[in-house]
């Protein structure tokens, strides 16, 4: 056991397929498949998310349903069960509470750090709770300022804050875009590459 590491994942993408993506199909709304691989500032897509939906008058339960029927990318839940017998992890993700249980039950429930929606007593979805700004790089820092060296890795542009501030840190299954802008970071398509990568780092 590493006790002084502890690995920092990304959640979609990188374990599990992109929700909003599986929602914008299931409703046939292609503008939900915008994500933060798309555009970096996540209060600006969540805002323009949730014009959409109360567009369409869509609310909590609508896209829960989606989420009930997504599973773990292939390989996820070995990789985390590997990672998780050598070291610690936690799962730092921009999603929220409502969305992720039943994908972190799939996961074996790995530990997950996010944030919460806020919902009317309709179900619609009003706004929404960040936990703390720039959420992935703040608890990485928070994790270091405590004794720990952190490991981290995600494919969007809000990942590469908490990717730079690590002591190690990888792309997994990014764009050819964020590759190309960061050519000093080591990316993966492969978990059992990843996993290597990691353990290495360690």
């Amino acid at each position: 056991m590493s006790e002084l590491n502890i690995v920092c994942l990304d959640l979609e993408g990188v374990l599990v397929p992109e929700i909003w993506i599986a929602f914008s199909e299931a409703s046939g709304i292609p503008e939900l498949k915008r994500t933060t691989r798309d555009e970096p500032d996540y209060d600006k897509l969540m805002r323009w998310r949730l014009g959409i939906l109360r567009e369409h008058g869509l609310g909590l339960e609508d896209i829960q349903r989606t989420i009930r029927t997504i599973d773990p990318l292939p390989g996820a839940k070995r990789f985390l069960d590997e990672l998780r017998a050598r070291t610690q992890a936690v799962i730092l993700s921009d999603t929220f509470t409502q969305f992720a249980q039943p994908l972190m039950e799939k996961l074996g429930w790995p530990t997950l750090l996010c944030n919460a929606l806020e919902v009317g007593p309709d179900g619609a979805i009003d706004g929404y709770k960040i936990r703390i700004a720039q959420s992935k790089l703040s608890t990485v820092k928070a994790l270091q300022s405590v004794g720990f060296d952190t490991i981290a890795c995600g494919d969007s542009y809000n990942d590469l804050g908490m990717i730079r501030a690590s002591k190690a840190g990888f792309l997994f299954r990014s764009t050819e875009k964020i590759i190309a802008d960061n050519p000093d970071l080591k990316h993966f398509t492969e978990f059992d590459d990843l996993r290597d990568a990691i353990f290495g780092a360690l």
